[in-house]
């Protein structure tokens, strides 16, 4: 069983896959029911690889002070063996992916840590349903593979540190400095690829525009560019244009001295100066008006600021990070934003993926979300259902990451609200996620697809859920814009057909109709509100209304 752990260690595997076949081998040769490999971050271990455990364990932190038996394991050297009797909390319960919804309790563990040159590294851990998998013959394997292991871990480092060095050209110090991955959650191949792209762009100190739909997460993204740029030392000052008043804009970019204005009692720096030598980041930039738009590009350009009510000339050296949700294409032509500014702005510009677009990483940050509840709520534990999960990868996600935070949150209080108590196990239901299609996710009854005009015809083997068990399906149903979910009229056991309120089926064709019209005008919303032959502003406010914005 070592031959497939040590080919492992000389084949060219990306990083992932080989820690990945690593825990795989170890859950195989032990014969246990999952194996996790963490890594300590501070004070919280993260899984980076994992068999046998549940779709959103990855996306999980773990304190070390809030779990015993992390805390035992990286206390020593030697494997340690949790025998079935152990009062000490599993931090894994309910997180085994048995298969059948139901948490069960795990009953034999076995852990390590482990260290690499010397510093602690982490741990790896073995979760076995059947008492008595592990024995002492065990602890002395486990030693040995943890060696193997480390060696993986190792090389798995150093082809990190050749890369950055490759792609930067940095000293090995400065690379390990930049390397921090933990702020953005995800393994999709759409942000793995875009975090290889901001890398790469974070050397070249050109201004940056970030594109993307609001919640994705962009100031996530502008940290990682300035944190690995050369200017990571000095700071980064975030400026939310959004929240700027056009009246004191002037004032917070570029700063002011004592009695340029009422109120003025003091100089004042602003902005730009506070973020000298570092980067300045303007989110949501399109919101900026004309004239401040005008006074921003004079700076870029002459690299030269001006406070306001005097005439000395500050020179300035920032590098400009920039974030919209708006097409700023179109609001040029539109004539709201400045041309010559766009172009300045949009030196290298990078597009955000919505969450829709990264279907991997969903379940992944909706681990991430539950343990922060589980932890923050004071809850034993916390879990999705195997419908929660389908539910959360159907879902359209209109407000990406934030929305999926918002809604794990919301549907850990609600648990609780109904009378769940904190010393039990959660195991959250597509009815607690608020979803519009957390019903249709946890029906039990067989569904038919039924298309709409201008769709796709229905496709044929729709999903039976067996009555009481949400987790035993035939075949995965059919979740998506324009379908609509019946009782199969052929059961004997279908109830009758639910009718939508008139308010929301009112609702979904407004939905329907300006998603329709956005799509036709490339998000050009002007044009959106013309062909729909509505007021402009009266077409935020109801999209807004709709959840939309």
């Amino acid at each position: 069983m070592d031959q497939p752990l040590l080919a492992d260690l000389v084949a060219d595997l990306p990083n992932a896959v080989r820690l990945q076949r690593a825990v795989h081998t170890l859950r195989e040769r032990f014969c246990c029911d999952a194996v996790g490999l963490l890594s300590l971050d501070a004070d919280s271990l993260r899984l980076v690889a994992a068999s046998g455990l549940a779709h959103d364990a990855l996306g999980r932190r773990f304190a070390v002070a809030q779990h015993p038996r992390f805390a035992t394991i990286l206390s020593r050297r030697e494997p340690t063996w949790f025998e079935p009797g152990s009062v000490l909390p599993d931090p894994y319960d309910g997180l085994l992916d048995d298969r059948k919804g139901s948490p069960l309790p795990v009953h034999d563990c076995l852990g390590m840590s482990l260290y690499i040159e010397g510093r602690l590294w982490g741990a790896i851990t073995l979760d076995a349903l059947k008492t008595g998998t592990f024995d002492n013959a065990a602890l002395e394997e486990l030693q040995r593979y943890g060696l193997m292991l480390a060696a993986a871990i190792r090389i798995t480092s150093l082809e990190k540190e050749n890369r950055n060095l490759r792609q930067l050209g940095s000293s090995v110090s400065d690379s390990m400095q930049i390397i921090d991955e933990n702020e953005i959650i995800g393994e999709s191949d759409a942000i793995s690829g875009l975090l290889h792209e901001l890398d790469v762009v974070a050397d070249s100190d050109l201004p940056v525009l970030l594109l993307g739909e609001t919640g994705v997460g962009k100031e996530l993204f502008a940290r990682r560019v300035h944190r690995h740029s050369r200017r990571s030392a000095k700071p980064m000052v975030h400026v939310n244009c959004a929240a700027l008043p056009e009246s004191l804009a002037e004032s917070e970019l570029f700063g002011h001295v004592r009695g340029a204005f009422s109120g003025a009692s003091n100089d004042r720096a602003g902005r730009f100066e506070t973020a000298q030598g570092g980067t300045l980041f303007l989110d949501e930039v399109g919101e900026l008006s004309l004239s401040i738009q005008a006074k921003l590009l004079r700076t870029l350009q002459n690299g030269e600021i001006q406070r306001l009510g005097t005439d000395e000339v500050i020179k300035t050296d920032v590098r400009i990070i920039a974030a919209t949700n708006r097409h700023l294409k179109e609001s040029t032509l539109a004539g709201d934003f400045r041309a010559d500014l766009y172009h300045r702005l949009s030196v290298y510009p990078v597009h955000i993926p919505p969450l829709r677009e990264r279907d991997r990483d969903i379940l992944i940050l909706a681990g991430h979300f539950l343990e922060f509840n589980r932890s923050r709520l004071g809850l034993r534990g916390v879990r999705l259902s195997y419908a929660a999960e389908r539910a959360l990868s159907s879902y359209n996600w209109p407000g990406n990451v934030r929305e999926l935070e918002h809604v794990i949150s919301r549907a850990a209080l609600k648990a609780l609200s109904r009378g769940a108590s904190r010393d039990q196990i959660l195991t959250l239901g597509p009815e607690l996620l608020d979803l519009d299609i957390a019903e249709a996710a946890s029906t039990n009854f067989q569904h038919i697809r039924v298309s709409r005009p201008g769709l796709p015809p229905a496709v044929d083997g729709a999903a039976t859920l067996v009555d009481g068990d949400d987790d035993l399906y035939a075949a995965e149903p059919f979740y998506g814009p324009g379908s609509a979910l019946i009782a199969n009229p052929a059961s004997p056991y279908a109830p009758e057909q639910k009718i939508t309120p008139l308010r929301n089926a009112i609702e979904d064709c407004q939905r329907h109709a300006i998603q329709h019209a956005l799509t036709i005008t490339n998000y050009n919303w002007a044009k959106a509100a013309r062909s729909l032959e509505l007021d402009s502003s009266n077409l935020h406010k109801l999209a807004k209304k709709l959840g939309l914005k």
